[in-house]
């Protein structure tokens, strides 16, 4: 485990310093957003290479992980291509008091560079053990293919939706947006739970629990939903979608209000 974790180590550094890099040079920072799926990729691949574990089980993290990253990252390009600087960011940097720089590198780069490490220990942790293909490994696929359906369907959908003049003005409350305020944070959620089964399915993966927690809360109470809701509170239709359609859990939508 020593080996892999400081080889991830090493990578996550390199990565979110090519970033950073490249941040500062286009002047926006949410270039960050594409290597967080990048990062885990690299993570993954680090892992499956340096790892002594069943090979079987090193090439199925590193497939995994690898679809899902280069999905994530590829989408968020695209979402990102053309725009300016993230409000997320550009509220996180309104609060700097020194060198605008430095504090982007601290305040994103390193804490996502951390992030990135913790929330990957089941893939670091998996490609140092050795077990049997068995149920938990494949109730850890299936809900990675559950997450990840989500989170490619409910792109799709959102993408589709704002790419329709006639959607502008209006709240996003079709397809599985019907059904859950987040359908992408919670897809994301089950994308981590499942590489957590299949990390558990054999000693010691069980003891990386927290990672998939801690994503978990990034995505429900951190960096993901609740800061997204906040942002779009203010948005005509937006109260009323709220309380007919599930938070995070997917549940069949109230009918509207008045109905």
């Amino acid at each position: 485990m020593g080996t892999v974790a400081l080889a991830s180590l090493l990578a996550i550094v390199v990565t979110m310093a090519v970033t950073a890099v490249i941040g500062v040079r286009i002047g926006r920072h949410n270039v960050v957003d594409v290597s967080w799926g990048v990062g885990f990729v690299v993570i993954a691949a680090v892992s499956a290479a340096v790892g002594t574990g069943d090979l079987w089980r090193r090439l199925l993290m590193l497939a995994l992980v690898g679809m899902w990253g280069l999905r994530l990252a590829s989408h968020m390009a695209v979402r990102s291509r053309g725009k300016g600087e993230d409000p997320r960011y550009e509220e996180l940097l309104g609060k700097a008091s020194g060198n605008r720089t430095l504090h982007a590198i601290r305040k994103i780069y390193v804490t996502q560079g951390i992030s990135l490490w913790f929330v990957s220990l089941p893939v670091q942790v998996s490609a140092q053990s050795s077990g049997g293909f068995n149920v938990i490994v494949v109730l850890g696929v299936l809900l990675w293919l559950l997450g990840v359906t989500f989170e490619a369907v409910g792109d799709r959908q959102m993408a589709a939706f704002k790419s329709d003049p006639g959607s502008r003005g209006h709240i996003m409350d079709q397809g599985l947006w019907a059904w859950t305020r987040h359908p992408n944070y919670f897809g994301d959620a089950c994308v981590w739970w499942g590489i957590f089964l299949v990390a558990a399915s054999a000693w010691p993966g069980v003891l990386t629990i927290l990672s998939p927690v801690a994503m978990t809360y990034f995505l429900v109470f951190a960096t993901g939903a609740r800061l997204l809701e906040r942002h779009m509170a203010q948005r005509p239709g937006y109260r009323e979608y709220q309380e007919r359609t599930s938070y995070f859990v997917p549940r069949r939508p109230r009918s509207a209000p008045g109905a």
